[in-house]
């Protein structure tokens, strides 16, 4: 149940309780894909990062290493050792990035697996008994994300079959809960709204499924190419037409500066494999900007990533040793980076919170929003 505490403008500063454990809103989700953070950090050390929620994948578990395993190891929470809310994809965001696999029609979707070519089908019930099986804390529902720019009467019809697709997991969903055996019988179904950057379209969708009283609301099919004026533009113009008393998430989304710009228009959660990926590639984030630790000029330099940071990598290492990892091939480097991003992003949004508790995040976002956008 997501409780709204106060607002600033359109800024929510909220509660998201979970039979997992109460999420402090504005929050960010971690994205361990298959059940765990790229670049070698365990659930447990999310622990010391400061995350709240961890997301995980339904498409990718189900081919590997098996929902029907994980059910058998106890869910996902168990399974990876997480112990706070998991939020679990739906499989839909694959129809749009495997686009060159897939059959889509009314029932479902007919994939290629990426792994082994193998054929495989996922509609609405498909993926509900799938995120059942994960047992996660939350379950987004199955839907088509359409990628930008689209004809607008194939993003309309798109929409009319999401709504249709959101109807069946309703029914699934609340079948799966009653079960006797079933992993999290208090199981949360996230609805999406879609329809491209049609201002129209998304309005109308979004009207829908608010009447469908779900236990929150994502907004999808952005952060996907188009310029980043029209996602912000989408979001000003759903804002109105979200329910006031449900969590709303914006999937798949972003920079440190897309999360202020979100906050800001009314968004409660975030993710985003930003912060791990780029990461990997020896790219921080930091409060003075983004800073690339494969320049030279950090080979000498022996202060901690962010001066301003109190993650354990920044207390503990510096620049010109991550420097060193990146050009010695050691995988301690992108383990060290990930670590640093994460507590960033965590803490990012606690200040956020912060700030939105003392009624001053209209001057954090002045303070904040070019210097977090700049390249060092």
């Amino acid at each position: 149940m997501y409780t709204l505490i106060k607002t600033e403008g359109a800024a929510r500063r909220g509660e998201f309780a979970t039979v997992h454990g109460t999420v402090q809103t504005p929050g960010f989700m971690n994205v361990a894909t298959a059940g765990a953070i790229k670049g070698a950090v365990s659930a447990y050390d999310l622990r010391e990062l400061g995350c709240q929620v961890q997301l995980c994948n339904t498409y990718h578990l189900h081919l590997r290493p098996g929902d029907e395993t994980v059910r058998a190891l106890g869910g996902v929470r168990k399974f990876t050792g997480w112990e706070g809310p998991v939020l679990t994809d739906s499989g839909g965001f694959q129809v749009f990035s495997l686009s060159k696999l897939r059959n889509i029609r009314e029932e479902g979707v007919a994939f290629a697996s990426h792994i082994d070519g193998r054929k495989i089908f996922m509609g609405p019930e498909e993926s509900m008994r799938i995120q059942s099986n994960l047992g996660s804390t939350i379950a987004m529902a199955f839907d088509e994300c359409v990628e930008n720019p689209a004809e607008y009467e194939y993003a309309k019809s798109s929409c009319a079959r999401t709504t249709r697709w959101l109807e069946r997991c309703q029914r699934e969903m609340a079948r799966l809960n009653a079960l006797p055996d079933a992993i999290n019988p208090r199981q949360m179904l996230f609805g999406i709204n879609q329809g491209c950057t049609y201002l129209d379209l998304r309005v109308e969708h979004m009207k829908r499924i608010a009447d469908m009283d779900l236990d929150g609301y994502g907004i999808g099919g952005l952060a996907v190419g188009e310029p980043t004026e029209e996602m912000y533009a989408v979001l000003e113009a759903v804002e109105p037409h979200c329910p006031r008393d449900k969590i709303r998430y914006l999937m798949g989304v972003g920079t440190p500066v897309n999360i202020l710009e979100g906050v800001r228009r009314g968004v409660d959660l975030f993710d985003c494999v930003m912060p791990t990926r780029n990461a990997r590639h020896g790219h921080a984030f930091t409060h003075a900007g983004c800073r690339n630790l494969h320049n030279a000029k950090y080979a000498l330099d022996e202060a901690p990533i962010d001066e301003e940071c109190g993650c354990p990598v920044c207390q503990k290492h510096t620049r010109a040793y991550i420097h060193h990892l990146f050009k010695a091939g050691e995988m301690l480097a992108m383990r060290l980076m990930v670590m640093h991003n994460l507590y960033f992003y965590n803490h990012l949004l606690e200040d956020i919170r912060a700030a939105l508790d003392q009624d001053r995040f209209a001057s954090f976002y002045n303070e904040n929003v070019e210097k977090l956008g700049r390249r060092i």
